[in-house]
């Protein structure tokens, strides 16, 4: 089965900081590009970024594009979200999933938890 844990949300003023971390199952992290989405109160889920199993290609939803990074490691079958400039819109539940790939903003297995974001004005 799908385990898939999301942490290192939290609360912080706009313009801040925080970095995201995925720890996934090999066999749901192995092969696969993954991807982090978010969901705001009241709003459907939506695609934020998501990077190749090389790491070497990254993909991002126009709301984050220059704010926020991601990236992977293999080795311990995590995938990170840095978030810098962080606005209040960003506030949501953040996920992570795999994806089939870079441009397709569809995850393919069941959601984790997600972690809490919420940045104040």
């Amino acid at each position: 089965q799908v385990q898939l844990v999301e942490s290192g949300g939290g609360l912080v003023q706009a313009g801040g900081s925080l970095r995201l971390s995925c720890a996934a199952s090999r066999r749901t992290f192995r092969g696969y590009a993954m991807g982090w989405f978010r969901q705001a109160a009241g709003k459907e889920r939506e695609f934020v970024a998501a990077v190749s199993w090389s790491g070497g290609s990254t993909y991002y939803a126009d709301a984050v594009k220059g704010r926020f990074t991601i990236s992977r490691d293999n080795a311990k079958n995590t995938v990170y979200l840095q978030m810098n400039s962080l606005k209040p819109e960003d506030t949501a539940v953040y996920y992570c999933n795999p994806v089939g790939d870079l441009q397709s903003e569809v995850g393919l297995g069941s959601w984790g938890q997600g972690t809490q974001v919420t940045v104040s004005s």
